[in-house]
């Protein structure tokens, strides 16, 4: 079975050798010039002294080393992994299948982004999270506020998601001071992008170095590089402005603004939406996390230009501050309200309805029929059970990939 799978003709390893091949070839005709040349045999010279053979080496040569460099490339995710010879084959072949796996993008923020990639990056490796830039608090707002850049939580926690897990990088990303004047309550991953930032003077720049240190696979964008701001009105007609506060009121938001509401979109985002087969809208917060990526024009264009097909993964509980007292179509309503009917095709939701007793999350969110507003909405047990106001990660990602494959 092993040999079978190395063989397989998808994978990338005959092409390298089969290079390889070619160099060794061409370099015994660089070697063949030189021989004549010593035994004197008489041939037609093309250029002085012994010049073809010396040419005809070093193209051999370099065609060699680009197929070694191709197949250390291809093979590099072994050294990585903790693999034994009887178990190198089926490893390869994983690493692989990921890379061929469909082209996933995830939209949103928080715990709940998180959350999802850490199930799919078990499947694919050819994963984009576009994440918000909203975020006005906690360590991120306060770096934010001091230093004029993106607020870089939710972009920690993606790429501690999508890390290498075999490493203790991870682990010291989300290690968090305690103590230390200036320090305290600062991560140590939100402090190491912002360095790393300053060394690249560009913020997108810092995240795609920051993901080679941690062994990323995948892609991480914002849905804008705009200073983006968050207001919102809420039910009894107060305006609350700031991410953080509009959560902590712990009000009835009836609408959602951002600032500028014509935030330009950052255009690999775009890209990634309009080559993707499936497009996860969440899971996370509604209103502070999902929402204010989808408003930004650009993004919410291409969504809805995209071919891919577009899911909403509806929270297993509700928020205090923004969705108490949701069902199922309660945050569809709201979604479409603030962009557009035809953002979605499909809504998964959970039906392992479990009560949460947490006063943060709120409550279980119950489901509805199977249709929303001509949307089929597919339920399944999604819940984790350790952690029951959050999804599964495996349960979430193999239910996402049913959809997928049955499209």
């Amino acid at each position: 079975m092993i040999i079978l799978r190395l063989l397989y003709p998808g994978i990338k390893i005959k092409r390298w050798l089969l290079l390889g091949s070619i160099g060794i070839g061409i370099c015994a005709i660089g070697i063949a010039y030189f021989i004549r040349k010593i035994f004197l045999i008489q041939f037609p010279d093309f250029l002085p002294w012994y010049s073809e053979g010396i040419l005809i080496l070093v193209i051999g040569i370099l065609i060699i080393l680009l197929a070694l460099k191709g197949l250390f490339n291809t093979l590099s995710p072994l050294f990585a992994e903790d693999v034994t010879i009887g178990t190198i084959g089926e490893t390869l072949y994983d690493r692989l299948a990921r890379d061929r796996g469909p082209r996933i993008v995830a939209i949103g923020g928080g715990t709940g982004l998180s959350v999802l990639l850490k199930g799919l990056k078990k499947h694919t490796n050819n994963l984009t999270a576009i994440i918000g830039v909203s975020d006005d608090g906690g360590s991120s707002g306060r770096l934010r506020r001091e230093l004029g850049i993106i607020p870089p939580g939710d972009f920690r926690n993606c790429i501690v998601a999508l890390a290498d897990e075999d490493s203790r990088l991870p682990e010291l990303f989300q290690y968090r001071f305690s103590e230390g004047t200036g320090l305290k309550d600062h991560s140590f991953g939100n402090l190491f992008i912002v360095a790393m930032s300053n060394l690249t003077g560009n913020f997108v720049e810092a995240l795609s170095e920051s993901s080679k240190v941690l062994a990323v696979q995948g892609q991480i964008a914002p849905a804008t590089t705009d200073n983006l701001k968050l207001s919102a009105k809420l039910s009894d007609g107060r305006i609350i402005e700031g991410e953080s506060n509009i959560t902590s009121e712990k009000g009835i938001v009836s609408e959602l603004y951002i600032h500028p509401e014509n935030a330009e979109a950052y255009q690999p985002a775009v890209e990634a939406i309009t080559n993707a087969d499936l497009i996860i809208l969440g899971p996370g917060s509604l209103y502070t996390s999902i929402l204010p990526n989808l408003m930004v024009p650009g993004i919410q264009k291409a969504i809805l230009k995209a071919t891919g097909k577009k899911i909403y993964v509806c929270n297993v509980a509700t928020e205090i501050g923004e969705t108490q007292g949701f069902d199922v179509s309660d945050h569809v309503e709201v979604l479409q309200s603030h962009t557009n009917e035809k953002i979605l095709d499909c809504v998964i939701a959970n039906n392992n309805i479990t009560e949460t007793g947490d006063q943060f999350a709120g409550e279980a969110v119950y489901i509805n029929n199977s249709t929303i507003k001509n949307i089929p909405v597919i339920y399944d047990d999604l819940i984790d059970s350790s952690h029951v106001v959050r999804h599964d990660s495996d349960k979430l990602a193999n239910s996402l990939l049913k959809i997928i494959n049955q499209s």
